[in-house]
């Protein structure tokens, strides 16, 4: 039996990672709002909004011993619901080339926070990001989206395991030539089990669980 959760919209919001974790209780919490004015990206980046756009967090608590990808499994949940989208390992979401979305997971001991940030329309968005969609859909559609994220993940969490091996088919990184911070360069050969990008590099295999990651050419 999946999880009941509440789901709250708000107009406009600071960071809605914040208003999830402030207003978890007994039950998991999905905060949803089109304009969030002080959203954070991965390593505390500031997050551009687009003309449309969702911001959508999940909170939840879990066992301390729950070790799954969380980023990677909201990534999935995210391309079931924003079509023709793929991810690049380990928190953007991709049409095409171009950045259409980002996922940030907070985590303090047992309480969860993942959130997701869609660009849904951009007529002029900056070099390397775009929208999902090339008309306006209006203003509410970011609830239909964040909903419709939000049950997917809910039900991912629920579940036993993560979806490996749909992550790795949406993958865009895999089979890439990258480089990550610090220092370090090579060819991104899989996924690994635990989430963590297993990349071949001058000295051998090495797996690497976090931090920034770019796509410099195809090598399959």
């Amino acid at each position: 039996m999946a999880t009941p959760y509440f789901q709250q919209r708000i107009e406009s919001v600071p960071s809605t990672q914040d208003v999830a974790r402030e207003n978890l209780g007994e039950l998991p919490v999905l905060i949803m709002t089109p304009n969030q004015t002080r959203g954070r990206g991965r390593e505390g980046s500031e997050w551009i909004t687009a003309d449309r756009a969702v911001a959508a967090s999940l909170a939840f608590a879990c066992d301390d011993d729950d070790t799954r990808p969380f980023s990677l499994m909201a990534g999935v949940a995210a391309a079931r619901v924003a079509e023709a989208a793929m991810l690049k390992w380990p928190n953007d979401v991709m049409l095409g080339e171009l950045k259409v979305g980002g996922i940030l997971v907070e985590r303090i001991a047992d309480v969860v926070v993942v959130g997701l940030g869609l660009n849904l329309w951009w007529p002029d968005p900056p070099e390397g990001m775009t929208g999902l969609l090339g008309e306006d859909p209006g203003e509410d559609h970011y609830a239909e989206v964040a909903g419709l994220w939000g049950a997917e993940l809910m039900r991912l969490v629920d579940s036993d395991g993560w979806p490996i091996d749909e992550y790795r088919s949406l993958c865009v990184t895999i089979g890439m030539g990258i480089t990550w911070d610090p220092g370090g360069s090579g060819r991104a050969a899989a996924v690994g089990d635990d989430g963590g990008l297993i990349v071949e590099t001058d000295t051998g295999r090495e797996t690497i669980f976090s931090g920034v990651v770019r796509h410099l050419r195809a090598t399959h």
